[in-house]
């Protein structure tokens, strides 16, 4: 076992993809997880099948866009556990369509970009808003943000990137904007026992990514597993991949 046995984490978006294998390599670590999921019917499920796994899992109602589901999470860390340690912000979506390599700057809705925001940045800041005094109060709180490469200015203006020819506005945006409140929160923070940083999974086989991506999901699932199970020297305020910085 870790030495974050026995602590509690929340996975947002758990009951599946990335957000599930989050939840079971935390698990298999000796941490309680709590899920997240809009559905509390698949919420369930996924709790019981982590459980069947020997993992201390429980399941949350969180639409993290429904102001009231984010103020009753408080409630319900002190109620079952009396603590929390370590949030992953995992919920996501892209509302565009149109396929990874499309171009939607000039083409998008503000009704889909208020939709992608709403979810990728406004749902994120409610929780870790909520959900902070508990972090605080913590000996080794850990906050983990997934975000994407997409987010890059830097590789996105370079035209020798790989990502040069992807620009999903909307959704690039809201992760770009996702990173600056990993910066902002982890300088709000500093002195503090709580590290915040920002994960890009890589491209993964999930609902999200589509089966033509290169990686398994539990592959993409380590670096936000490492990110939230670091030591107190660790790192915060940065942007990570398989261990390795990535540029903002």
């Amino acid at each position: 076992m870790s030495s974050f046995s026995g602590s509690v984490a929340m996975i947002t978006g758990g009951n599946k993809g990335l957000g599930l294998e989050v939840a079971r390599q935390l698990g298999r670590q000796g941490i309680q997880v709590v899920i997240g999921s809009r559905d509390p019917a698949s919420g369930e499920a996924a709790a019981a099948k982590l459980g069947a796994q020997d993992i201390h899992a429980k399941s949350v109602k969180l639409d993290v866009g429904k102001a009231a589901d984010v103020a009753a999470l408080p409630g319900f860390f002190q109620k079952n556990y009396g603590r929390l340690d370590i949030l992953v912000n995992n919920a996501g979506v892209n509302a565009e369509g149109g396929g990874w390599q499309a171009s939607t700057a000039g083409s998008i809705t503000l009704d889909q970009l208020r939709q992608t925001f709403e979810t990728n940045l406004f749902g994120v800041v409610a929780v870790t808003q909520a959900l902070l005094p508990l972090l605080k109060a913590s000996s080794h709180g850990r906050i983990v943000n997934h975000s994407s490469i997409l987010g890059s200015l830097t590789l996105h203006s370079d035209p020798k990137s790989p990502i040069y020819r992807t620009k999903m506005f909307g959704y690039d945006a809201s992760k770009t904007a996702l990173n600056a409140f990993t910066v902002h929160l982890a300088y709000e923070l500093q002195g503090s026992k709580v590290k915040v940083n920002s994960a890009h999974p890589g491209w993964v086989k999930t609902d999200l990514g589509t089966d033509a991506a290169p990686m398994e999901v539990k592959d993409g699932a380590k670096t936000a597993v490492w990110l939230a199970t670091l030591p107190d020297d660790g790192p915060t305020g940065g942007f990570f991949h398989d261990g390795k910085s990535l540029p903002w």
